[in-house]
């Protein structure tokens, strides 16, 4: 059974802003974190392990 991803906004994104990117972790599905443009729904979506997600987040803290 496919069970729908929940997506959502970082709290640091306003609503009204134009540059945001939502996030959905899905622990039955691998790969297990997707990611998508807020202004584009329906649009293609990158998905991570949850290894290389937080590789991610680790370089980018670091920046």
């Amino acid at each position: 059974m496919t069970t729908e991803l929940a997506w959502f906004k970082s709290s640091y994104s306003s609503n009204d802003g134009p540059d945001c990117v939502e996030v959905a972790i899905s622990a039955d599905h691998a790969p297990a974190i997707h990611i998508r443009d807020s202004k584009n729904k329906r649009g293609p979506r990158l998905a991570f392990t949850g290894e290389a997600w937080s590789e991610f987040l680790e370089f980018t803290a670091a920046r």
